[in-house]
This record gives structure tokens, C-alpha cells and sequence, in this order.
């Protein structure tokens, strides 16, 4: 398989762009872009076929869940079930940011993206590339780095073909991303806890959650 790069503009992609990408994903695709945490791939997370590409791609274990990413609360509510209050002020302060929260799962959720767990972890991007994406196909996609696990997340497109050439299908090349990650945060439990600090620091989320 032959990877193809598309250089675009971050702030304004081309349409022409984001119908390409759009059509690889349909079509069962993997495709890489530039967000604010950095290169991301993409794909269906209701195509089993698509994600278990985005597995090999990555060489991720099955076990470990994907992020997916939303246009907005509504289809994150659509994913999940028994949602906090904490989840709403967290998406309301931060969203769309590099902020992903890990939440219940829905039955809709295939096991595999949630690696069996019954958690999901979802995003609003502040990337005009990722929700026009979103916004033409109607549905979350899977938001996972892009990279080879274990390694750093790409900050370049061409770092991301480097890596992954002949693994997915598209990448969007938007030139450099900026910044330093995401953060992750896990609500699931009592006890909200950080997986991963990136942009958004604990005690911003501490902040965020402090009890009136």
C-alpha cells in the first residue's frame, strides 16, 4: 500500500482535503492530520476492519483501548453512559482542547475500541481539519498519536510518512504542530485521576473540579 501526503493549512484546509480524507475513511481507511495534540490518526471505530488496521499501524496492543474523537457533547453523550457532573464542567472549560476524559461506554461502542475495559476515552479537537472531518461524515472517529507505540508522538507530517509509510492511507500534511500533548484524565472512578499530563496541567483540572 502506498501512502499519499496532501500538504494543507492548518487554519484553513482545503475541501478538497478534507473529501479526500473523508472518502479513505468511508472506505475503511486510515489517515493522519494535524491537531492541537499533535498528529493524530484517524479511521471508522465502527469498522472492525478499520480499526484493527489502526492496531497494526500503530502496533498497539489489543488490550489497550482507542481515543476517539467528537464534534461536540451531544455525540459524546451519545457514546457513553452514566456521565458525571464532572465530565460536563471538564468538557465545558476545556473543550474543544487536548483534553481527552475517560468515561463509561455505551453499548454501541464496538469491545474492541474500548480494549474490552468498558471505558471510553473522547475528545473535542480544536482542529479545523479534524471537525470538518467529523462534521462530513456525521460521527466520531478514532483519535489515537500518531506513532509507533512507545514512541513520540509525530509533530510533522513528514515524521508521521517516515514512520507509518505503507501502514495507513493518507496523511494530511499541515506542517509543524506545536505544543506538548494532550492530557488524559480518568473520571471513571471516585477518585478522578491524571493518565497522561500534556497542555492542560493537574492542577488546572483540580481547578476544575474543586467543590463550590
Amino acid at each position: 500500500m502506498t501512502t499519499d501526503l496532501v500538504e494543507i493549512d492548518q487554519e484553513q484546509p482545503a475541501q478538497e482535503a478534507i473529501e479526500r480524507a473523508a472518502a479513505a475513511l468511508r472506505h475503511g481507511g486510515v489517515v493522519a492530520i494535524p491537531t492541537d495534540a499533535l498528529y493524530t490518526l484517524l479511521a471508522d471505530p465502527f469498522d472492525l476492519h478499520a480499526v484493527a488496521r489502526v492496531f497494526h499501524a500503530k502496533r498497539r496492543e489489543v488490550h489497550r483501548s482507542l481515543p476517539l474523537l467528537v464534534g461536540d457533547v451531544p455525540m459524546a453523550e451519545d457514546l457513553t453512559k452514566d456521565l458525571s457532573s464532572r465530565f460536563f464542567r471538564l468538557a465545558r472549560r476545556f473543550w474543544p482542547g487536548p483534553l481527552t476524559i475517560i468515561v463509561p461506554a455505551s453499548a454501541k461502542v464496538p469491545l474492541k475500541v474500548t480494549g474490552n475495559t468498558g471505558r471510553l476515552a473522547l475528545r473535542q479537537a480544536r482542529s479545523k481539519a479534524a471537525n470538518a472531518i467529523i462534521q462530513r461524515l456525521g460521527q466520531p472517529l478514532i483519535g489515537t498519536s500518531a506513532n509507533i507505540s512507545g514512541q513520540p508522538t509525530c509533530r510533522y507530517g513528514i515524521e508521521v510518512f517516515g514512520m507509518m509509510d505503507g501502514r495507513i492511507d493518507l496523511i494530511l500534511d499541515g506542517g509543524l504542530c506545536g505544543g506538548t500533548g494532550g492530557t488524559t484524565v480518568d473520571i471513571t472512578e471516585p477518585i478522578w485521576r491524571i493518565v497522561k499530563e500534556g497542555a492542560i496541567e493537574e492542577k488546572e483540572i483540580a481547578e476544575c473540579l474543586r467543590t463550590n
